[in-house]
């Protein structure tokens, strides 16, 4: 868009005001301040308002699984 004239950019604007009009072209800054302002609370807080994680399972092995495992690759290459 860098190359286009200045009455491209008129047409542009004009086009911006109509649809959206001149009340909430105002709040548009504030609007898009209060978000940043938010993103970046939110990135410093981190976990900061989430529940808790429960705590990780422990998982025991079974020695009968183990022994029936296939081998995929050697099984392939035979």
């Amino acid at each position: 868009m860098g190359s286009f004239s200045i009455w491209h950019w008129l047409i542009v604007l004009i086009v911006v005001v109509l649809i959206f009009g001149t009340k909430k072209l105002k709040n548009v800054g504030s609007d898009l301040g209060q978000a940043v302002k938010g993103f970046k609370d939110g990135v410093k807080g981190g976990t900061e308002g989430e529940p808790e994680a429960a705590p990780p399972q422990q998982v025991t092995a079974n020695k009968a699984t183990d022994t029936n495992t296939v081998d995929v690759d050697a099984k392939t290459k035979s």
